[in-house]
Order: structure tokens, then sequence, then C-alpha cells
């Protein structure tokens, strides 16, 4: 089974932090996999030299031997490119089998771009997806030089790399957007590698109550940036939700109504009545989330569908895509059960399985 591409900018963020203030750093990035392998092309790890700072590319005997390709580039500043067959005994006895293979970039002066960097945390902070290009010069004993980065927000397209010249860049450039995955070039010594970044797939929870407490747990868990909407600051603080990305203390309608919402983003309604839950659903109703979900009985659920239709608050179609009752029936009966259902409903629409 193939291992799921999730970017992550953190470690280019603890980068940034450590450049401020002026600590050495070796950055260390899976530029390249074959078959099974730990990790996924893209994957980063930060190491100071007393060891690893932050992120992975894998952990086991492949982190280990990139974390000692990290501390000689420290040591000495070269930077370096490793490749690792993963079918080797050494890594078997380690790692357990994979087979495949990886190939590792060991960057001794990330600082240098330290602006790509920048601007990369900045966009996916923003939900600006792009693409982070690096280019480099393969030399002999797996030497490179030089490293140069750039960061191509999507919106300007390949065109915003104009100084990137390289047989097949921009087809390339588009797949690894469109497709979300890393994509690789080799022309000669030169190669260059393309990392798509990407916002996290957004959970908006209108209702900070049991069940929207339990969601926000298992959303963190997999992998969403969570928020948390509710008027009640008593309910909808750091403390009840230490995992959510934000939380905002206002009406779920009224906030529900400010936000843009995109494909990438999941919205789930358990205020704490029926009239909560109405007027949050008539807020984003008539727009295409990747997955809408509202709890209640069934006969709540069905006097609320007509009189939606019957004011023309939304269209047959439109009400078809609101996931109510809320969750997979699988005879949930606790906050913790009904949170698992929910869960399990907007995994299986995201890996388009119902």
């Amino acid at each position: 089974m193939e291992r799921d591409y999730r970017p992550d900018e953190h470690p280019y963020a603890e980068l940034l932090k450590l450049v401020r203030a002026g600590r050495r750093t070796a950055l260390a990035t899976v530029v390249r996999t074959e078959g099974s392998s730990p990790q996924v092309a893209g994957a980063s790890a930060l190491f100071i030299p007393d060891g690893l700072a932050c992120g992975t590319i894998g952990g086991g005997a492949v982190e280990a031997e990139t974390a000692r390709l990290a501390k000689a580039a420290l040591g000495d500043g070269v930077s370096r490119l490793a490749k690792f067959d993963l079918s080797d005994e050494s890594f078997e006895d380690a790692d357990g089998i994979c087979g495949g293979g990886m190939t590792i970039l060991v960057d001794a002066h990330p600082e240098r771009n330290s602006r790509a960097f920048g601007l990369l945390v900045s966009d996916v902070r923003r939900r600006r997806p792009g693409t982070l290009a690096t280019f480099f010069e393969q030399g002999r004993g797996g030497r490179v030089d030089p490293i140069v980065r750039h960061w191509i927000p999507a919106a300007r397209g390949a065109g915003a790399a104009s100084s990137i010249v390289f047989p097949g860049f921009h087809s390339v450039m588009t797949a690894a957007l469109t497709g979300n995955r890393p994509q690789w070039l080799e022309e000669g010594r030169r190669r260059l590698s393309l990392e798509p970044h990407a916002p996290r797939p957004r959970l908006l929870i209108a209702g900070a109550g049991h069940v929207g407490r339990a969601v926000a747990h298992l959303g963190a868990f997999l992998g969403f940036e969570v928020v948390v909407i509710d008027d009640r600051a008593e309910f909808a603080n750091r403390a009840r939700f230490p995992q959510a990305s934000r939380i905002v203390v206002a009406d779920p309608a009224r906030a529900l109504r400010g936000i843009p919402l995109s494909r990438a983003d999941h919205v789930i309604i358990v205020t704490r009545g029926h009239r909560g839950d109405e007027d949050a659903l008539r807020s984003c109703i008539r727009r295409r989330p990747a997955y809408l979900g509202m709890i209640g009985s069934r006969r709540k659920i069905e006097i609320m569908r007509e009189r939606f239709l019957r004011s023309g608050a939304a269209t047959e179609k439109q009400w078809a895509r609101v996931h109510a009752p809320i969750g997979l029936p699988i005879g949930s009966r606790t906050v913790e059960e009904i949170a698992v259902s929910i869960a399990a409903e907007i995994v299986r629409g995201r890996r388009g399985s119902g």
C-alpha cells in the first residue's frame, strides 16, 4: 500500500527559529523513494550538533546513518546526497524488510535558503499551496553543491520560477501541484526535487460540547487542522481544546458565514441545541465543503429538512449532501463512540470509499 504524502512545514518553521538564534543546523530531506520505504519523498528532519531537533526521515538505521551524515556536514560544511538500499541485510535487521530504496539530501547550509523556507511557512499558514523546488548538482563521493531553493506559489504557477531552466520542468511542476506528490528530475549531474505543500485538510467544529471535544481530539490525531467554534468562552478555550489550531469564541452560524469553505474543509455541526444547529447549517448548506454533517435524531432531521426545502433555504440536491444524522451507523452510544463514528465517516469520504 502506498504511504500517504503529508507535507509538514514544522521542520522549516523550526529551522527559521534556529537560524534567527544563530544556531548551526543541517536539514535532511527524502528527495526520492523506490519501492517500499519507511518514509515518503518530501519528509524532512532537522539536525543540530546535539542530534535530531525535529522531524523524521523514517527512524531506524536509515535515520541513524543520516544523523551521522548530518553531524559530518555540520563539521565540514559539505552537503551530501546519500542513497540507501533497503533490501540490504543491515537495514533489514534494524528496520524490518522494506525492499525499496531512499535518496536523502543532507543540506549543510539551509540558512542560505531562509527566504524560500520563510515564504513556504508563511503561505502554508495562510492556507496558500505551493511547491518547494530544490536544485543542486551532484558531485563525486555524494557531495552536492550548490543547493538553491525556490518557493513557487500555486497561484503563480511554474512561471514564477523563471530562473529554473530544466527539461520537462513545467509539466512536472504541474503534476506536483495537481497530484500533490513530490517529483524528481535528473539531467547529467543536475538534480531537481519538487516538494508540493498544500494546507492540511481542515475540520471545523461548530460546538465545543462533549461531542465536539472528542471529535477535535480524533481530528488532530488524523492530521486535520482543527478549528473549534462556540460562543461560550468557558467551553471554547485552550484548556479544553489543546490540540486545536484555532479557537473562535463567537456565534457558530455567524462565524461560519465569515469563513471561506473549500473542498479541503470538513464541517461538523454539534452545537448545544436544535436552533443553533439549524442556524449553523443555514450558513453553509449552499456551499461545497468536502463534508458537512449535523448531529440529531431522525425526527429532528426530517422536520428540519422539510423546513429548509419549504422555505427555499436549500434544494433537494443541497440537502442530500448533508450527513444527518451524522456518523456511520455503528451502534454508537457514548460520546467517544459517536466521535469515532463521525471520524470514520469523514475518513471514508476522504478515501473515496463511500
